[in-house]
C-alpha cells in the first residue's frame, strides 16, 4: 500500500511504523483531529481522545457491536470454495452466532454477559493461580540454564492458551494448536481473509466436537457450565454456547499474551522498575494497572447502526469506528505524563478493558495471569535485558503486542 501522508485522513493500522511505535502518531492525531478517518482496509473512523472513546463506547444506540473486527477484508470474488456437505453446512451456519457477548447488542448481550460473570469473578479465578504459577515455573525451567530465551514466544505466548484451555477442559498438549489458530484468525488473518476463514473453521469444528462430548459426559469446565445454564427457563441455545466458547478461546489468548509480553518487554529495559517490584512486591497490583494503561493491547470496532455525527464529524450508517482504547489511555488530558510508565501512579482510570456494557468480562483472569507471570519471572530472572531492541517484532491492528522478543541474562 502507498505510504501514509496524513494520519488524520489516511491512517493505516497495519503500517509497520504504526505497529512498532504508534504513540507519536496518536499524539499527532489527537491534537489535529478528534476523529481520524481512512479508506484503507474497508474504511473506518478512529477516535483517539479519552473522552470520545468513553462516550462512543457507551452509545450503544448508534454504535453496534455486531462486527468487532477492525478490518473488512473479504476473500477474492473469484476464489473457488469447496462444496459443503449437509453436516458441514449446518456447522457453518453455527458461525453466524458470532462471539457473544462481545458481538451482541441488547437484549441478547444482557443475559449473555451475565452468564460469564460467575466463572470469571475474582473469586472463581483464584482457583487457577497455583496452576498458572506452576506453569510459569515449568516454562522457565525449560530455558533458564540457556541464559537466553524469547520472552514472547517461549513465555508470554505459552501461558494464556494453557490457562484458558484448562478452564474449557481441553488437553494441555493442544496449546500450540490453539496459538496457531488464534494467530491465523485474529492476527495474520486480519489481512488474509482465506487464512482467517480457515482458522475460524478449524476453531469452530474443534469446539463443536468438544460440545458434543460434554453433552454426553459433562465435567467441571466452562463448556459444561454453559450447557447446564438456562435463559428464561430454557437451556442456552447450542449455537450460542459455540460462539461464546469461540470468544473465550480467541479473546482469552491473544489479548493476555500481548499484555504479558509487553510487560516483560518494558521491564527488560527498565532495571529501576524491576528493582522496585522486587524490593516492594506490594506494588504489583498497581504496577499491572499501569502496564495495562501504557501498553493496552486491544482495539475493537463498532458498526454504525444509523447515520450520526460526533464532534462535528458525520459518520454514515454502515461505517466502522475503531475503538482505540490504547490511544485513550495515553491522553494527556486525563493522565499526567502519559508516556511515562509510573508503577506507583496514583490516579489511573484506564480503559484498557473497555468501558460500558462491553467492558471485558475476563479482566480478572487477565490480571491474574499478568500478576503471576511477572512475579515468577522476576523471582527466577531478576536481571535481564533485550538481546537486540531492534530485533523485537510486534503484531498490531486488532491486538498489539510483541511476537518475537529475544532476551538475555
Amino acid at each position: 500500500m502507498p505510504e501514509v501522508k496524513d494520519w488524520t485522513v489516511d491512517y493505516d493500522i497495519f503500517d509497520k511504523s504504526y505497529v512498532k511505535n504508534p504513540f507519536p502518531i496518536w499524539d499527532e492525531v489527537r491534537e489535529k483531529c478528534p476523529i481520524a478517518s481512512t479508506d484503507r482496509w474497508g474504511g473506518s473512523f478512529m477516535p483517539t481522545r479519552y473522552e470520545d472513546l468513553f462516550n462512543i463506547a457507551r452509545d450503544i444506540e448508534h454504535y453496534s457491536s455486531r462486527n468487532v473486527l477492525v478490518a473488512d477484508v473479504m476473500p477474492a470474488p473469484d476464489q473457488e470454495r469447496p462444496e459443503l456437505s449437509e453436516d458441514e453446512q449446518e456447522l457453518v451456519a453455527q458461525y453466524n452466532v458470532g462471539a457473544p457477548p462481545i458481538t451482541s447488542d441488547p437484549p441478547v448481550h444482557t443475559w449473555a454477559r451475565k452468564l460469564l460473570l460467575p466463572p470469571f469473578s475474582a473469586t472463581s479465578v483464584e482457583k487457577y493461580v497455583e496452576e498458572t504459577r506452576e506453569l510459569c515455573n515449568e516454562l522457565i525451567d525449560g530455558f533458564i540454564a540457556n541464559g537466553t530465551a524469547d520472552g514472547a514466544a517461549d513465555y508470554a505466548q505459552q501461558i494464556p492458551p494453557r490457562v484458558i484451555g484448562s478452564m474449557l477442559g481441553f488437553p494441555k498438549e493442544m496449546s500450540g494448536q490453539f496459538t496457531e489458530w488464534v494467530r491465523g484468525f485474529l492476527e495474520l488473518g486480519l489481512t488474509d481473509p482465506e487464512m482467517r476463514e480457515s482458522s475460524a473453521r478449524s476453531i469452530f469444528e474443534f469446539l463443536y466436537g468438544q460440545i458434543q462430548q460434554r453433552k454426553e459426559n459433562p465435567g467441571d469446565d466452562l463448556i459444561s457450565y454453559l450447557l447446564k445454564s438456562e435463559v428464561d427457563g430454557e437451556p442456552v441455545p447450542e449455537p450460542h454456547v459455540l460462539g461464546t466458547c469461540f470468544l473465550m478461546l480467541v479473546a482469552g489468548i491473544d489479548t493476555t499474551w500481548s499484555s504479558i509480553g509487553s510487560a516483560i518487554w518494558h521491564l527488560a529495559q527498565h532495571p529501576e522498575d524491576r528493582k522496585k517490584l522486587i524490593e516492594k512486591p506490594e506494588l504489583i497490583d498497581n504496577a499491572i494497572e499501569e502496564l495495562l494503561r501504557a501498553y493496552s493491547p486491544v482495539t475493537m470496532a463498532r458498526y454504525v447502526a444509523s447515520d450520526t455525527e460526533y464532534a462535528g464529524c458525520p459518520i454514515p450508517e454502515g461505517s466502522k469506528v475503531l475503538m482505540n482504547f490504547p490511544a485513550a489511555n495515553r491522553d494527556p488530558r486525563v493522565f499526567e505524563n502519559p508516556d511515562v510508565v509510573d508503577l506507583e501512579r496514583a490516579k489511573n482510570p484506564h480503559i484498557a478493558f473497555g468501558v460500558g456494557i462491553h467492558r471485558c468480562a475476563g479482566s480478572n483472569l487477565a490480571r491474574m495471569e499478568m500478576k503471576v507471570s511477572i512475579q515468577e519471572w522476576l523471582k527466577r530472572i531478576p536481571d535481564y535485558s533485550l538481546a537486540d531492541p531492534e530485533n523485537v517484532t510486534w503484531a498490531g491492528g486488532q491486538v498489539r503486542g510483541p511476537r518475537k522478543m529475544p532476551v538475555v541474562w
